[in-house]
């Protein structure tokens, strides 16, 4: 199987998440992009809360997890 007919296997299995990965990103960027516009904010600020995006979004689908009930 060649890489590509692979990678696409994985994405359409994958779909929803990468969709969820896609839209969070979209959602943060915009987000502390138009914040720093507002307030006219430091540089070095305005690159640590993009970076603290990672941080959010590891916090959010792992606090995600452990609110799905366990299967039975």
């Amino acid at each position: 199987m060649s890489g590509l007919a692979e990678w696409l296997r994985t994405a359409r299995e994958e779909r929803w998440g990468l969709l969820f990965d896609l839209v969070f990103a979209i959602v943060w960027v915009t987000m502390v992009d138009g914040l720093f516009r507002v307030l006219e904010g430091p540089d070095w600020a305005y690159y640590g809360f993009m970076l603290a995006g990672i941080v959010a979004y590891f916090g959010f689908v792992t606090s995600l997890e452990y609110a799905r009930p366990e299967p039975e």
